[in-house]
């Protein structure tokens, strides 16, 4: 019995932790920054679909499907909180980086409100509902398409929204921007004043990730 609980702890305490984007992960947005999401959606389905089986597997033997879901939330939310205050002092400097950081951790959270719902983490729609549920496509079954590599393209998706040209790192940084939630989009100005951006990105972010694993628990809330 001791030996489970201290099991259970460990796994706990580890699915707290969110590790950095991976290196390859990043070098993949950065070489196709109008992919971003696509890239993230399913990058997130190999990093995080196994913690959030064992994450919602140990919080269902004492949460109902709901009770998890509003702590998904609310762990994802400090975790975002805490990340824009860091990454907020260097201001542009650290703009897309800060972007990357939230976009990562609100795929964990949508991998892990579905978990919490007893959807499979693995499956190969759960890419596909994040993009929908981040607004990125109108449906699943549209996203699932272009993961698929059926559907348009995201340069083709998102063309008629680019007002204007700029290097690959302003690229990156807007469609990161879009995938954070349009609250954090609309506020990324902000995010550009070195240190004054920190107590603003840690409460915009925070807002952000709300809103997102709200729509995350209407969604697999039924």
């Amino acid at each position: 019995m001791l030996r489970r609980i201290l099991a259970s702890m460990d796994i706990a305490a580890q699915d707290d932790r969110v590790e950095p984007i991976p290196g390859a992960l990043w070098e993949r947005l950065r070489a196709q920054p109008t992919r971003a999401p696509e890239h993230l959606a399913l990058a997130a389905l190999d990093r995080f679909a196994d913690p959030a089986a064992r994450w919602a597997e140990m919080m269902r033997a004492h949460h109902t499907g709901p009770e998890i879901g509003k702590i998904a939330v609310a762990k994802h939310r400090r975790l975002s909180r805490l990340e824009g205050a860091a990454l907020g002092l260097g201001g542009f400097f650290t703009a897309a980086g800060d972007f990357a950081a939230l976009a990562w951790l609100q795929c964990r959270l949508v991998f892990f409100v579905a978990a919490g719902y007893g959807f499979d983490p693995h499956h190969e729609m759960r890419p596909a509902e994040l993009l929908f549920l981040t607004g990125i496509y109108p449906s699943p079954a549209a996203a699932r398409e272009s993961l698929d590599g059926v559907g348009r393209s995201m340069a083709v998706h998102f063309v008629d929204q680019k007002t204007s040209g700029g290097d690959d790192d302003k690229s990156l940084i807007a469609e990161l921007a879009r995938f954070g939630g349009t609250y954090a989009a609309k506020k990324g100005l902000v995010k550009m004043i070195p240190i004054i951006a920190s107590p603003i990105n840690s409460v915009q972010n925070a807002h952000a990730t709300d809103e997102l694993g709200t729509k995350a628990m209407k969604f697999y809330g039924g």
